[in-house]
């Protein structure tokens, strides 16, 4: 009997829910009883003023919603149909879809639309059914089957991580492969937060002033930022070989995600502004790394990812940010990028923390994982 994976396909389809949320209720902010009824939408006119790109934009983005609803459904219950997978896709699209619109009409920002509940469904539909299609002509039996060749059975968490690594790359970060730099803003908010309260005495007082980055140490955050994503290919990886398929392909894959963010953050033109000299010795020197340590066993893996890890976070939260890159994250915090911004920036922020928990929670179990 072929042994049943857990499917990564629930944990993306939540963690895209999230972005559903951010995306529809962003700026959170002025919430408010305006005097109607919260579903009074659902009645109103076709609207005056909308554009094709208003209609693409709210089906394109419930297909992946209702793709990996539908998928969840497929890869979990072996017995379900494929008509039941559509439709319990469909509906939690709706039921996504309502839920936002619905409580728009709390904020004074947001125009809920009967409109975009309807096109919201269509793309929960559509990404359904191509799930299902896919599965039809053996597409996703094909994909199950490259994972269980590919990597050991509890490999969905880090699936999940190494999937959501290169969204967090597209915030902007000081330092390349800079993730989790939060101490500053941490500061920052918490003293705002308890500004005018007896609790701000209890605030400790910072005992050194942050230095900037020398070279050297950016260099090596850079290469401890580009190993952590491999080492974690290399603690759920079957072989030796597959571990060596995986090294270029994340370093390929996050040069992509920084050269993306480069361009959306300073225009195409300046796509590679980014790979100056520490960042290409910093990858070098992990790709020199990771094929050092392609035949190392998971439970070093774990610990070496553990120690570049935490050593990564304390450099990079010992230094500020630049005023440069502050102005920086002000041309995503205020202009074009304001409902993307967030969800990218807590990606940035938190990944590197959700890979720590992950790998000591693989690294206490009892059962040791199978040997490389």
């Amino acid at each position: 009997m072929a042994t049943q994976h857990k499917s990564a396909a629930l944990p993306l389809a939540l963690a895209y829910a999230a972005l559903i949320v951010y995306a529809s209720l962003y700026p959170f902010s002025d919430w408010r009883d305006q005097g109607i009824a919260p579903w009074a939408y659902l009645s109103a006119p076709w609207p005056k003023y909308w554009t094709g790109f208003d209609f693409a934009i709210n089906v394109a983005g419930y297909v992946p919603f209702g793709f990996l609803c539908a998928l969840s459904v497929l890869r979990t219950r072996s017995t379900s149909s494929i008509g039941r997978a559509v439709l319990r896709a469909t509906l939690a699209g709706v039921a996504v879809s309502f839920a936002m619109e619905t409580l728009q009409s709390y904020l004074p920002a947001r125009i809920p639309s009967n409109v975009d509940l309807g096109l919201n469904s269509a793309g929960a539909l559509l990404g359904a059914v191509l799930a299902v299609a896919l599965e039809r002509f053996g597409a996703v039996a094909h994909w199950g089957r490259v994972r269980a060749q590919w990597f050991v059975d509890e490999a969905r968490g880090a699936l999940v991580l190494l999937a959501l690594w290169p969204f967090a790359l597209l915030f902007p970060a000081a330092v390349t492969f800079g993730l989790g730099q939060v101490f500053e803003r941490l500061e920052a908010a918490i003293s705002e937060w308890l500004l005018d309260t007896p609790f701000i005495d209890w605030l400790p007082v910072r005992q050194f002033e942050l230095e900037p980055l020398v070279p050297a140490v950016e260099l090596l955050c850079v290469m401890l930022g580009a190993l952590v994503p491999c080492l974690l290919g290399y603690l759920v990886a079957r072989t030796v070989v597959q571990r060596a398929v995986l090294l270029p392909l994340i370093l390929l894959t996050g040069v992509a995600a920084s050269a993306l963010s480069a361009a959306l953050s300073y225009g195409p033109d300046h796509a590679w502004a980014w790979l100056e000299l520490p960042a290409q010795v910093g990858m070098a020197a992990a790709l020199f790394a990771g094929v050092l340590l392609l035949f190392a066993p998971r439970r070093l893996c774990g610990a070496l990812l553990l120690v570049a890890l935490v050593l990564q976070l304390s450099l990079l939260n010992q230094a500020p940010e630049s005023a440069y890159f502050a102005q920086t994250l002000a041309t995503w915090e205020q202009g074009r990028f304001i409902r993307f911004h967030g969800l990218a920036q807590w990606l940035g922020w938190l990944w590197p923390f959700g890979v720590l928990a992950y790998v000591i929670f693989l690294l206490s179990r009892r059962s040791r994982p199978p040997a490389a």
